[in-house]
């Protein structure tokens, strides 16, 4: 087995990879996504990117984050704080 580090979990928590996606994709303006299109992004699955965005959007200030819909999977709408 190879001690090679996967780029996706580079060392930061699970939370602070998935909050840097975040302020990177919302930069421009507002994103919607479900976790599933993005889990393998972030290196998460996407039960952990549902967990994780609850807290975040508890948490963070850098971000607005609130659940848009569900449709066979919730999807989130971000955009950067105001």
């Amino acid at each position: 087995m190879s001690a090679t580090a996967n780029p996706s979990t580079d060392g930061r928590s699970k939370e602070a990879r998935l909050k840097q996606y975040l302020v990177d994709k919302a930069q421009d303006g507002e994103l919607y996504f479900k976790g599933k299109f993005i889990a393998d992004e972030v290196g998460l699955s996407p039960k952990e990117i549902g967990a994780l965005m609850v807290k975040l959007r508890d948490s963070t200030h850098e971000l607005t984050i609130e659940k848009w819909s569900y449709t066979s999977a919730t999807t989130w709408r971000v955009a950067p704080a105001s």
